[in-house]
């Protein structure tokens, strides 16, 4: 399973910047997605998760109602849309997969496919 991520740069504050996650060759559609990020000197965090289906969604209380997670099954790409970005959200970021109902698609344990990460820097 290899997940590839794009989309990072240096954009400034307030500006809005697309991550996608592409999954060739694998049935995406059966798994749950989900994007984490990690600053320097902090721990790996989930941000945003989307069930294997759409239907679902998960928001890290720091980036509710100004990142959208969505996903395009056909496509097997997932997406992370980051409007209103502020430096805090400058970061390292992963979009990470897990098999469906393997546990709660907004758990962090289970994620065990990783993209090789996108760097997100946003100056102030």
């Amino acid at each position: 399973v290899q997940l590839v991520e794009s989309g990072g740069g240096l954009v400034q504050s307030g500006d809005s910047l697309t991550l996608s996650c592409a999954a060739p060759g694998f049935t995406f559609g059966v798994y749950d997605l989900g994007w984490f990020r990690q600053a320097p000197g902090r721990e790996r965090e989930l941000v945003a998760a989307v069930s294997w289906s759409g239907g679902s969604t998960y928001y890290a209380d720091s980036v509710k109602g100004r990142f959208t997670i969505s996903r395009d099954n056909a496509k097997n790409t997932g997406f992370l849309q980051m409007n209103s970005l502020k430096p805090e959200d400058t970061a390292v970021y992963y979009c990470a997969a897990k098999r469906r109902f393997s546990t709660n698609f907004a758990a962090i344990d289970g994620y065990n496919y990783w993209g090789q990460g996108t760097l997100v820097t946003v100056s102030s």
